[in-house]
Formats: structure tokens, sequence, C-alpha cells
């Protein structure tokens, strides 16, 4: 363990619907839900004020309305998070180049070299929480401690708290003290621990445990014997407060994919294979503006009665534009029975790595394919990812394209 607090857990309170929010202040002050608005949809970010109901992310859409019937319902704008979110990591990167983002609203610094510049853990959270209110406009909760673990768990006993019907200012920051960790993690319910699922908890429910202290205090045999060797020696690592991971910057991408549910089953094949084409091209496009490619495609498929299935093939040369991709996708999806009716459709590019150059065959020798691509990327780098597109994806409705984020939380 570190002998000062360095390292740092930023998270973003409320993030989406906060962004919500301060671009419309007439919503300020009331239930706030972001997510899928239809019957499939879910909960992606809510107002505090919404939580007094008791509405939480990952919940049905259909159930929080029901919770809440006078919230305010949002389908939600990923581009504009993403842009909120471009901010924030710019005004953490000013801190420290050390920042690993976890997700849009939330990432870690280590801070530990700035010490000497900044001051005491405590001062830079300060300032950065300060910071982010100032050029943002929108409130954060900062964890500080001497791993990501126990930052994590302060950040969100920083947070504001829902209580008898009303909404509790947070402390904004929360300090753990080197040699104070496990009085602070030991109360906290054991599914605050990474890795503690559903599965897991009845499992460990079976020795009486409830809280991360009731883990520790097994036996480490006992918990091995009861999850296995490599989670149990990690969860029980973790009971102790043992967690050595650094701050990660700058983490490449482990796969690119795009995923949508669907208002109502599809049945037809060719249907499916037009959505699997323009989840395709935008997933192309994602990797070209990242300089990667993938060499292995992946389908996914979820059925009416929500069985998932999977279905990939691995390629000898990685792929970055929609066509290829689409081609592998498009024959992997005509392997799939598709009788008991698609609930949701996702298409990934995985297996990431540069795009390696290579010498043409004289049957592919002809028209310069890659600079085509480059002039449609400027295409709508200018003019909006609508502008130009595959022919097959034109509808009655014009071009449709895939967008980052769109229908992320379900069909309207």
């Amino acid at each position: 363990m570190r002998d000062e607090p360095s390292i740092l857990h930023i998270d973003m309170d409320a993030f989406y619907a906060a962004v919500e929010i301060l671009e419309d202040p007439s919503l300020a002050g009331k239930p706030v839900i972001v997510g899928g608005t239809g019957s499939r949809g879910v909960v992606a970010a809510c107002s505090y004020e919404a939580r007094i109901f008791g509405v939480h992310s990952a919940m049905p859409s259909v159930r929080a309305r029901r919770l809440c019937p006078n919230a305010v319902f949002l389908p939600g704008r990923f581009d504009r998070y993403g842009e909120y979110s471009r901010r924030l990591h710019e005004i953490l990167l000013s801190v420290t180049p050390l920042v690993e983002g976890i997700a849009l609203d939330e990432a870690f610094l280590d801070v530990g070299g700035a010490r000497r510049l900044l001051g005491r853990a405590e001062d830079i959270a300060t300032d950065v929480r300060g910071r982010v209110f100032d050029e943002l406009g929108l409130t954060a909760s900062v964890g500080a401690a001497t791993s990501k673990l126990i930052a994590k768990l302060a950040s969100e006993a920083a947070k504001p708290k829902v209580s008898k019907r009303r909404v509790e200012p947070g402390a904004g920051v929360c300090v753990v003290a080197p040699g104070d960790e496990l009085a602070f993690l030991h109360p906290h319910p054991v599914q605050a621990l990474w890795g503690v699922g559903p599965a897991t908890l009845r499992r460990l429910q079976r020795f009486g445990v409830r809280t991360v202290g009731d883990l520790a205090a097994l036996p480490e045999a006992t918990v091995v014997h009861a999850l296995g060797e490599a989670q149990g020696r990690h969860l029980y690592a973790l009971a102790w407060g043992r967690d050595d991971r650094p701050v990660e910057p700058d983490r490449a991408a482990k796969s690119i994919g795009h995923e949508e549910t669907y208002a109502h089953d599809h049945y037809e094949l060719d249907v499916l294979r037009r959505e699997a084409m323009r989840m395709a091209e935008s997933v192309g496009v994602r990797l070209r503006e990242l300089g990667i490619a993938g060499r292995t495609v992946t389908v996914k498929v979820r059925f009416a009665d929500f069985q998932n299935i999977t279905r990939a093939r691995t390629l000898s040369e990685p792929v970055d534009t929609g066509g290829e991709i689409a081609a592998v996708a498009c024959d992997l999806l005509d392997q799939v029975d598709l009788s008991p009716g698609v609930r949701l459709l996702g298409v990934t590019a995985s297996n990431l790595g540069p795009k390696a150059a290579r010498q043409l065959t004289l049957d592919e020798a002809g028209p310069d394919w890659d600079e085509a691509t480059r002039a449609v990327d400027d295409l709508r780098s200018r003019f909006g990812p609508d502008v130009v597109g595959p022919a097959s994806l034109v509808t009655d409705r014009g071009l449709r394209m895939k967008r980052l984020g769109d229908q992320q939380w379900g069909p309207g």
C-alpha cells in the first residue's frame, strides 16, 4: 500500500440527467430520466429527484414510469455527453497525465507525482471538483485513497444521498487516510467488491456473508472452496484492502461494436441483414477514426425469450471498412435460426490492432478503395453521417446510418 493517498476516483453526479438539466434549466428540480423511452427501454441515468421514487440506472423504463409517473423521460444524446466527457478529461489531464477513463463520466487519477506541486490529495480533489463546476457547470464526487478499490468506494460515499423523500447534499470529497482503509471498507455490503454479482453473492450468503468484513473474517481456504481458486483468492485479497492495480492511462479499446434493441421482434432475414450492414458501416467508421482494424467479427443475437447467442469469425487479415465487416456479419447471420424472433442484434469487431499494409493480388487490382473510403469519411465529417452511405441502407425515410449511442438504452 502507498504511504499517502495518491489515487483519486472522480465520478460525475447523475451525469446524463445533469447535462440535460444544464442545457434546459426548466428541468431543474424535476424527476428527469434519461434512457430508452419505449416498452423495451432501460434507464441510463436519472436525477436525484427521480431516485426519491426508487428509480435507478439499468431499471426497465416501464417500471420507472410506474414508480414515477410524473417524470420527464428523455431519449438521451450520446454526442452531447461525449462532448462534456471530452472537456472533463481535458481538466483531468491538466492535473496529471496518469488518467484512466472508466466511462464517459468517471475516471481514476494517480496524483502521486503532482502532490509536491499541487498539495495533498484532498487539496487536489477539491480543486478538480471546483474546476469541473466552474468550467462545465456540473457537479462531481471525488474519492481519494491509497488504492483504486478504496478510492472508488470513497467517491460513492461523497455523493448526494436520498433519504426520507428528500435529497441530502453529499460531502463532494471523501479521503480515506492510510491505515483507515479496513475500518472504511469492512462495513460495506459484500457486493460493493468488484466481481461480486448475483450468483457469487448467493454462494457467499450461504456462509453468512453480508458485509466485506464478514468475508474477511472467513478463512481464505473457505472462500477459495466456495468460489474457486482464482476468484476466491482475488475477492479475499480485496476484502483485506489489497489492491495494487496501477492507474493505466490510454487503455486501448478491446472491441468496437454497435447493438440495438428493437421495438418489435424481427423474423425476416432480409431486414436483419440490412440492420447488420448498417451497424457494420458504423463500426468501420469508428475503427478508421481510431486508426485501427479488427480481425474478429462477432454477431450477437438476443431472441424474444431473452436467450443470447453469438457467432464469430476470425479473419486472416484485419478489416476496417463497413463492407468487409458486413460481409462476414451477414454470412454469420445466415447461419442463425431466426424463427424465435430477434429482439436485439449487435455487430462487433475485436482482436484489434493497426491495419497492416498488404500486397494486392491481381484479382484485387483496380480502384483505390482506401482512397474512396477516405473521401466518404471526409464528406461525413463535413456534412454529417447521413450524407453518403451504401445504397442498400436507403429506405423511404432516406439514408439511415447508425450513430454512436443511437438507441443505446432501447427503442423509443
